[in-house]
């Protein structure tokens, strides 16, 4: 039998009406073998059937009799190796390479459930989300702490040299003073200048810094944290950071902190700010003044004043101003209490 192609176009060319003899220069064969091909019947076959592909009859491979021994062994263990699953059907007489059994593992190795991510959002005014991210500069290593509100996705950060509480504490009274207000409750990861100890997962609390929670007192938002390993919760803030990275950091130059800075409050307020969220489908700036602003707790009526001393550096170790105690006598505090009567 020809070529299925040329018998449908000999079809084809013999309903559009030409000569058989032109028809068979078209093909490029003798017009006698037209006159046979249309003798025979050939051109009255189905032509689905004559573009049937020919089926290759499957070749058995050598790992087939084995491959309910692996199947078996996984459902069991299924953390095997693959070279360990070799290892076993090799003595049980299998004669193949590693390589396709690695193939056929992949295939049927049970996989765990992936976890399902569940959205988290908050009401207006409610949430802040807080983190520490770092860059690389000629001049050295900085932190950007950023704080992204958890309704309108609105985005404010700064960088710092250091993460220490009384960077927190700085970044946290400027970022409210940008946002006019303060949200009813922050959420951090395991920051350790935040959070001292973190007993839940034993049945215990949450352990805060005593500092910092007399500057959340103070400010009036509650402190919120990350379970260990959960840092999924945070994807709110987790996701800028990489915004961060490709849309400000990258392929941009900066002369020294102070550009840095006000490169980044630039790019808040012309680009970060100022787009539509891909999850909310909302511009940050729009969703936060129309529903947001509102409902922020008022800024305190003057910042915080830490208990603790601030730390002198000499040679490279920080070092306290003394305390000078004076000693009274019992005696002494018995009559201040009795003048107070």
């Amino acid at each position: 039998m020809y070529g299925w192609e040329r018998l449908v176009l000999l079809r084809h060319l013999l309903d559009a009406g030409l000569p058989k003899t032109e028809i068979a220069e078209r093909l490029g064969v003798s017009r006698r073998l037209v006159y046979h091909w249309i003798a025979t019947g050939q051109l009255d076959q189905d032509v689905a059937a004559l573009c049937a592909p020919r089926l290759r009859r499957p070749v058995p491979a050598k790992l087939d009799p084995y491959k309910g021994i692996i199947t078996a062994r996984l459902e069991t263990y299924p953390d095997l190796s693959a070279v360990r699953l070799f290892e076993e059907v090799r003595a049980a007489g299998y004669p193949g390479g590693l390589a396709q059994l690695q193939v056929f593992v992949r295939q049927v190795r049970p996989r765990p459930p992936a976890d399902e991510i569940v959205r988290f959002e908050t009401p207006p005014g409610h949430q802040a989300q807080v983190d520490f991210a770092t860059f690389r500069f000629p001049w050295g290593k900085r932190h950007v702490f950023l704080l992204v509100l958890g309704y309108s996705r609105l985005l404010w950060l700064q960088f710092y040299a250091r993460q220490t509480m009384a960077t927190v504490i700085e970044a946290l009274e400027a970022a409210f003073t940008y946002l006019g207000g303060v949200p009813r409750e922050l959420l951090f990861d395991q920051m350790r200048s935040v959070i001292v100890d973190d007993q839940r997962a034993d049945g215990g609390r949450l352990l805060e810094n005593p500092e910092f929670l007399r500057f959340a007192t103070h400010w009036g938002f509650r402190i919120r944290a990350c379970r260990p390993y959960r840092a999924k919760t945070k994807g709110k803030v987790e996701r800028p950071i990489r915004y961060v990275r490709e849309s400000f950091f990258y392929g941009r130059h900066f002369l020294n902190d102070a550009d840095l800075n006000a490169q980044a409050l630039s790019w808040l307020e012309r680009t970060a700010n100022t787009r539509t969220h891909r999850t909310t489908g909302e511009v940050p700036r729009v969703r936060f003044e129309r529903d947001e602003r509102v409902l922020l707790k008022p800024l305190a009526l003057r910042r915080y004043r830490s208990l603790i001393l601030a730390a002198t550096t000499t040679q490279g170790k920080p070092s306290y101003p003394a305390l000078t105690v004076e000693r009274r006598s019992l005696a002494w505090y018995d009559r201040l209490a009795r003048a107070a009567r």
